[in-house]
Order: structure tokens, then C-alpha cells, then sequence
């Protein structure tokens, strides 16, 4: 019970205290009159008056604002609310001058106004009758602003809501997204592989087949293990990248070699996950691929500015006109996945290379892996060994 009285106690001694503050800024002024116009009231019942005249109005303040909910003025204006309100107003200035001149008659600290109580109502009427109707507007018009105030707050605080509630749909929105493009990708690389296998084994390469199966459960294991992750750090990538090339490299055997160059800066910077692969195959399969003779695949990757670049060159036949090798659907899955990740901050190019060849650019905003998205990839795969 004292825990609920103590704020009730508080909250009345605030609203005394704003009153009594209200009663010597009134008296201030007409004590400072009263030296000019050597006004002979004392100053102590001048004091006084003015402190009974705020008490009283604060007595009578929650029936204004019990009128000020009841009709409230706002849009669209009701004009019968105006009408009740300038009766009340009235009703309210004789009330209050009513019960002034009761306390005034009764202590006598006034000796400008007659000694009966009609006397000193009808005196009080003719001279503080406008100030206590104006008083009732202002009473009524604080309460508006503060109740305006609020509901501003509440619309803001709203508007605040639906905003990070949009903003969370659409990054919901996007993961869906991405995991979509991810989920197009997957089966159009391992579609590619097995039927690689198969070929394998129709050529009774048995032990390249079974080569190649080992490799493919190995970098299916590692990419089951991030398939959540949106973003890798590049070292993860290369090792997705390693796994996939060392199934090729059984495929075309001498015909494939591979260089790469990697600024070791880099190796930690974030980079969409399976984001190589479609690149690399893409360049194997135009270039290798189209081709009886050896060709090469060289990997490039460096900081340029707050920018990462990497760079996937083949020595195979340069674009033609109308071709399509920057136009299958990994390359098309991969420049969504950008554009959903990095908006505008981050493109992909498939262009001639200027000595020869196709190079495919990659450029992205430079950032290294979060934390957690590091703490989340080693407990998934200490979980996968420890399941293994």
C-alpha cells in the first residue's frame, strides 16, 4: 500500500507546488504595480489572495479537464463541443468567484471588497470575471497540446514500428530470396558433376569415377555445412573452389592447369558463399571445354581501395558476338545474389580478355567476416565431425 501511495503523494505535491508557483508569478506583477500606484494593501494579503485565488482554480481544475475529455475539440471541430464549452466556461467563472468570495468574506484580508458575501461575489464578478473564463480556455488549451503531444508520440512511436517491422520483412524477403537463388545453384552444379561421373563410367574410368565421388561427397559435406551462411570468409571459398577444381582436373587430367594468385590481406574478407564455383565453371566449360588442346584457368584476388576484386581468366576463344558464355543461369543466379547482398555496390563482368582469353570480374564492398558468422561456421562443423 505505501508503494502505491508514495507516486499518488508525489504526483499531488508537484501539482501544489506548479499552483503555488502559478499564485507568485500573479502576485509578482501586481506587487510590482502596487509600488508604482502606491496601492496601500499589504503585501502579505495581496500574497494571500492571489494563493487562495490558485488554490481554488487547482480544486477546480480536474472538472475542466473532465469536460475536456467528455467533449473533446479536435478535427474535424465539432461545433456543439465549442457551444458546451463556452457555457461551461461561464458556469465555471461564477463558481469560482462564488467560492473566492465565500474564503475572502470569511478571513477579511481584503479590505477593498464589502463585508457580505453578495457584496464581495457581485465585486469579484465585475472585476475577475473575464480573467477566470480565460482561465478556463487556458486550462482547456494545455490539455489539448499535451493531449496532442501524446498522440503524436503514439502516431511517431507507430510509424516507428511499421518501419522496422517493413524493414524486417524485407530482410526476410531477401534471405528467401537469396536462399532461392542458392538453392537453383546447388542442384545445377551437382547436376553437372554426376553426369560427368557418368561419363566417367561409361568410359570405364571406374577409379577416376570413384576419385571424383570422394571429391564430390568431401565438397558436398563443406557446402551442407555453410549452406545457411549468405557470406563466407574468401580462405572458406577457395576451399570449396580447391575441392571442385580437383574434380575437374580428373576430368580433363593434363588438359586443365590452374594458377592462382591471392593477396593473403584478402583471405579474410567476406565473400558470397559458392560465389567462385559457377565463375570457374563457366570458364571451364567455354574455354577447357570447347577446346582438344591444354588451357588454363588463372585465379586473381586483391584489395582495390575499400573494394575486393577478384578476377577468373581462361585462355580459351574470346566472346563472340551474340555468345552466351556470360549468360547461363550460374552466372545469372550469381549477379542476383550480388545485387540482393550489395545492391549497386558490387557487379560481375564477362569480357575479352586484353592479351586473350575470357576474364570474369568480380568486384565487391571489402569487409571481413563477422564474428559470429565465424563462431556459427566452426560450431557447425565441430557438430558435423562430432555427428561424422
Amino acid at each position: 500500500m505505501g508503494s502505491v501511495g508514495t507516486p499518488r503523494v508525489r504526483r499531488y505535491g508537484l501539482y501544489f507546488l506548479a499552483w503555488t508557483a502559478v499564485g507568485f508569478f500573479l502576485f509578482s506583477q501586481s506587487f510590482t504595480q502596487s509600488l508604482f500606484t502606491h496601492d496601500p494593501t499589504p503585501w502579505w494579503a495581496m500574497l494571500g489572495s492571489f494563493l487562495i485565488g490558485v488554490y481554488i482554480l487547482a480544486f477546480l481544475t480536474p472538472v475542466v479537464l473532465w469536460l475536456g475529455r467528455r467533449f473533446p475539440i479536435e478535427r474535424p471541430v465539432r461545433i456543439r463541443h465549442i457551444a458546451i464549452h463556452l457555457f461551461c466556461s461561464v458556469i465555471f467563472a461564477v463558481v469560482d468567484l462564488a467560492i473566492a468570495a465565500g474564503v475572502f468574506s470569511a478571513l477579511g484580508i481584503l479590505q477593498v471588497l464589502p463585508k457580505t458575501f453578495l457584496g464581495s461575489w457581485v465585486f469579484l464578478l465585475v472585476v475577475d470575471f473575464h480573467n477566470s473564463v480565460i482561465m478556463y480556455w487556458i486550462l482547456l488549451g494545455i490539455q489539448h497540446a499535451i493531449r496532442y503531444y501524446r498522440s503524436y508520440q503514439e502516431r511517431k512511436q507507430q510509424a516507428l514500428r511499421l518501419e522496422l517491422r517493413a524493414s524486417e520483412l524485407e530482410r526476410q524477403l531477401t534471405s528467401a530470396q537469396l536462399s532461392t537463388l542458392k538453392a537453383q545453384l546447388h542442384p545445377h552444379f551437382l547436376f553437372n558433376t554426376l553426369n560427368a561421373i557418368m561419363v566417367l563410367v561409361r568410359r570405364e574410368r571406374t577409379q577416376e569415377a570413384e576419385q571424383t565421388l570422394s571429391l564430390l561427397s568431401d565438397l558436398l559435406r563443406c557446402v551442407l555445412d555453410d549452406v545457411a551462411a549468405q557470406e563466407v570468409t574468401l580462405r572458406r571459398e577457395l576451399e570449396y573452389l580447391r575441392l571442385y577444381l580437383a574434380i575437374e582436373q580428373i576430368r580433363f587430367q593434363d588438359r586443365l592447369r590452374i594458377g592462382t594468385s591471392i593477396d593473403p590481406e584478402v583471405l579474410d574478407a567476406a565473400v558470397p558463399h559458392m560465389v567462385l564455383q559457377p565463375i570457374v565453371e563457366n570458364a571451364i566449360r567455354h574455354g577447357i571445354g570447347k577446346s582438344s588442346a591444354a588451357g588454363k584457368i588463372d585465379i586473381r584476388a586483391g584489395r582495390t581501395g575499400q573494394s575486393l576484386e577478384i578476377k577468373v581468366w581462361n585462355d580459351g576463344p574470346g566472346l563472340s558476338p551474340g555468345g552466351s558464355q556470360g549468360q547461363g543461369i550460374g552466372l545469372a543466379n550469381t549477379r542476383a545474389r550480388l545485387q540482393q547482398l550489395y545492391s549497386e555496390s558490387s557487379w560481375l563482368v564477362v569480357e575479352n580478355g586484353a592479351t586473350g582469353g575470357v576474364v570474369a570480374t568480380i568486384v565487391l564492398p571489402y569487409h571481413l567476416a563477422t564474428e559470429t558468422t565465424q563462431t556459427e561456421l566452426i560450431e557447425v562443423h565441430a557438430s558435423h565431425d562430432a555427428a561424422g
